[in-house]
């Protein structure tokens, strides 16, 4: 009687033992990704900040470059306004950090521009902004990546199935091969 307990405890208890680690740990990871989301939002947030002023102390010297500027700004609040999936908000920051070098060599025809101790503070804080962004795009991307192998592998993509994770439900937040390069700051 008790042998036959135990046999029917471990076929029962190993089973849903797993289920429920893996269901926990997609849980976990379904955590996480969001977390990583929220990270760049603030990143995308900062930069956001940080535009307005850079437009503005440019503009103080290069009045007759309005079209560029006022585009540098229109984008940043489309890609404000946007709060779409991040696929849908990588297609609008790619834009926007096309304009913002676009802003940059725009600066490189102003020489008491370039010297703007305002401007290169500002121009400074954008590249290290940027430089968080990418940090936190890889971390996003790694929680999405171990999703969504969790969520495709077997056998933990049944329980994934099971329970309503799918794997394609998380998108990687992905950049053009010319949007890898860093914004070009020159002095």
């Amino acid at each position: 009687m008790i042998p036959t307990l135990i046999v029917l405890a471990v076929f029962l208890g190993i089973p849903l033992l797993y289920l429920v680690l893996t269901y926990n740990g997609l849980v976990a990871i379904r955590n996480h990704i969001r977390d990583a989301w929220a990270n760049i939002d603030t990143e995308l947030k900062r930069r956001y900040d940080l535009i307005p002023n850079l437009v503005k102390t440019t503009k103080a010297y290069a009045k007759h470059e309005s079209e560029t500027l006022e585009k540098v700004i229109a984008l940043r609040n489309q890609c404000r306004a946007n709060t779409g999936s991040p696929g849908q908000q990588a297609t609008t920051e790619k834009l926007l950090v096309s304009s913002l070098n676009g802003l940059f060599a725009l600066a490189e025809n102003y020489p008491d521009l370039k010297a703007n101790t305002n401007f290169l503070q500002l121009q400074s804080e954008l590249v290290n902004t940027e430089d968080r962004i990418q940090a936190a795009r890889r971390f996003y991307n790694g929680n999405v990546r171990d999703y969504r192998n969790k969520a495709q592998s077997f056998p933990s993509n049944i329980v994934a199935n099971m329970f309503g994770f799918p794997a394609e439900a998380e998108e990687f937040f992905e950049v053009d091969p010319v949007e890898r390069e860093p914004v070009k700051v020159s002095f």
